[in-house]
């Protein structure tokens, strides 16, 4: 079995934002259709080549490519762009879902994604959960209002401009819960 490999931060940032900044530049040259056939290639090349380098395949990413390939699909071939402006509202609920799921049956997915990060107690994990929910299901609401209420050129500018720094403001405004509550291993080690 072949081990684990770590990415270099910048090229995992590149694969992550990349098929977005595809998207975006596609749909401003010629259309969404268009658009929504090379996000769906640019997305499962990054995928692929995140795979191939980490040896790895992360549960997250493995759901958006997933979703990408059916709505784009559906939107591609029933030539109608609802199903790929759909497609993120459906990927926060369900992420939503899955952590409110987890809660409910006693498991903390969360805690599982990043204990490595981050050593909390489980009641800090479980209003960390709580705070991710409401954080998905609100950006679901802001993706279904976009869509419904402007342009396909601007619902695209929302989906690769507006998340990403509103996901970004999210977490660091988590911050300071996170500090209050981080457990400090050290200060429990005997001093040499």
């Amino acid at each position: 079995m072949s081990k684990t490999r770590q990415m270099n931060p910048l090229l995992k940032l590149a694969l992550d934002l990349g098929p977005l900044i595809i998207f975006f530049i596609a749909n401003a040259r010629f259309d969404i259709f268009v658009a929504t056939g090379t996000f769906m290639v640019a997305i499962t090349i990054a995928i692929a080549a995140g795979v191939a380098i980490e040896r790895k395949v992360s549960p997250m990413p493995l759901v958006t490519l997933v979703l990408v390939l059916v709505f784009g699909g559906l939107t591609l071939w029933l030539e109608n762009e609802i199903f790929i402006k759909m497609k993120p509202t459906v990927l926060y609920v369900m992420f939503a879902a899955v952590l409110w799921g987890g809660l409910l049956a006693g498991r903390m997915f969360l805690k599982y994604l990043l204990a490595q990060s981050l050593n909390l107690q489980d009641a800090a994990w479980r209003t960390l959960t709580h705070r991710w929910v409401i954080f998905f299901l609100s950006l679901a609401l802001l993706n279904e209002f976009v869509w419904r209420s402007f342009s396909t050129d601007i619902w695209v500018a929302f989906k690769v401009w507006g998340v990403l720094p509103l996901t970004l403001l999210f977490v660091l405004t988590q911050t300071p819960f996170i500090a209050r509550h981080q457990i400090d291993e050290s200060a429990d080690a005997p001093e040499p």
